[in-house]
């Protein structure tokens, strides 16, 4: 037998299996996607979203949230914990066996008064869910009964993680803290784009969302008459300079080919026209693609307020939240669970409709997860092509398309079954 001829040989075996795998993720997809776009699973998916949006709750108040969902996970005859984080469950459907995989949903809203006029409108005033989050849990419950219809062929554990308070107050880091993490082998988590087309999804490999914190600083010099300015210690002038100077952080000590961001929202004073105040209160966010940038701009804030105060003989203090509001890492995707999820999307939806995203300075609790363990984060697009107007995240306008509610239940699954298959671990 030649050489060449035992090669072709070995190549066929090895090829072989990746045909089947390829044909075995085919026909999981299909099978998910069509039960979920049952109708009367359909119906049910759309009657769990429109319940949780019309009741929304903000960071570690999600009770009746909660309560829904737990509701839900009874009616299933999936066991879970509860409370974790406050508010938060942590599900499980399987044998209990490892491997374990985590797929996570976020549960809060924002102090934002909806404008959508529709039946479902949110009915709890200056409260909605213009972050998708509503459509997070749904299809992280729709994933529960797709799981839960297959327990008995999961080749391990798959975790499904409600969490709370994803908006600035950190969560995941909560729910870290409280433990029963450190089996997780992987983790994979999906958030919804309104400007992406229902029926398309996308991601990167590597880091894909910044590090963010905040700040809030206080200058204080001394009041006076605004016709006597020799007397007083200004802190408007101050708080001007600090401000002006804060931006040449990144203009001026930024490699302008690596990104990096401060933002100032407010600023805070008197409110007599002739009067010089006593003090200034202003703040804002800060962002860098790795947390290591984010640790330099804390440093550089801190020391470029401190020093104009003092320029000005006045003082000033620097609070970066970091109990309250804790700073998020830069979400990073590993490489292999991205091509995994990548390749599980594109049997689901077909290739074109998986999407290279570019990196963005927006933040995402879901980045104290990818710091513990293999973690994937993608975008589920949210938009019905008939309606060409785009509202964005956080906005009081946002409208979802209730079509995205089957793919990204079958896509959860998808991810989860298909790597339980293939990450098979010995159990003692």
């Amino acid at each position: 037998m030649s050489y060449l001829y035992l090669v072709v040989i070995i190549w066929a075996a090895m090829a072989t299996p990746t045909r089947t795998e390829s044909e075995q993720l085919s026909s999981l997809t299909r099978e998910l996607l069509n039960s979920a776009r049952e109708p009367q699973f359909f119906e049910w998916l759309k009657r769990v979203r429109r319940r949780v949006h019309e009741y929304p709750e903000l960071a570690f108040e999600e009770f009746n949230t909660s309560e829904l969902i737990r509701s839900e996970l009874d009616s299933l005859g999936i066991e879970y914990r509860w409370p974790v984080a406050k508010t938060g469950i942590v599900a499980s459907v399987g044998s209990g066996v490892e491997p374990w995989f985590g797929l996570r949903a976020d549960m809060d809203a924002l102090p934002i008064q909806e404008l959508v006029e529709w039946e479902h409108k949110s009915k709890h005033k200056g409260k909605m869910h213009a972050c998708g989050h509503d459509v997070h849990t749904t299809m992280l419950l729709g994933a529960a009964k797709l799981l839960q219809y297959r327990r008995h062929k999961l080749k391990g554990t798959v975790k499904l993680v409600f969490q709370p308070a994803e908006e600035g107050y950190g969560g995941a880091y909560h729910m870290l803290k409280e433990g029963g993490f450190h089996k997780f082998q992987g983790i994979f988590g999906l958030h919804i784009s309104p400007a992406m087309p229902t029926g398309e999804i996308g991601s990167r490999p590597g880091p894909i969302l910044a590090a963010a914190g905040r700040f809030i600083a206080i200058i204080k010099g001394k009041c006076g008459d605004a016709a006597l300015p020799q007397h007083t210690r200004d802190p408007v002038v101050a708080a001007s300079s600090a401000i002006l100077a804060l931006q040449q952080i990144i203009s001026r000590e930024t490699d302008p080919l690596v990104a990096r961001v401060i933002s100032l929202g407010f600023i805070e004073t008197g409110q007599a026209l002739n009067v010089i105040p006593e003090t200034v209160r202003f703040g804002g966010t800060l962002r860098s693609m790795t947390t290591e940038g984010l640790i330099y701009l804390q440093q550089r804030i801190k020391e470029i307020i401190e020093t104009q105060a003092v320029v000005h003989r006045c003082s000033a203090t620097i609070d970066f939240m970091e109990e309250k509001m804790r700073p998020y890492p830069a979400v990073v995707n590993d490489e292999v669970l991205y091509e995994h999820a990548k390749r599980v999307g594109e049997s689901l939806l077909g290739k074109p409709n998986v999407h290279l995203v570019p990196v963005a300075m927006g933040a995402e609790d879901f980045s104290f997860y990818s710091e513990k363990m293999a973690a994937a984060f993608f975008s589920i697009g949210t938009k019905n092509e008939t309606n060409e107007a785009v509202n964005r995240l956080h906005s009081p306008y946002l409208v979802i398309d209730e079509d995205v509610l089957p793919i990204g239940a079958a896509l959860h699954a998808a991810v989860a079954i298909s790597y339980l298959d293939n990450n098979v671990v010995e159990t003692q």
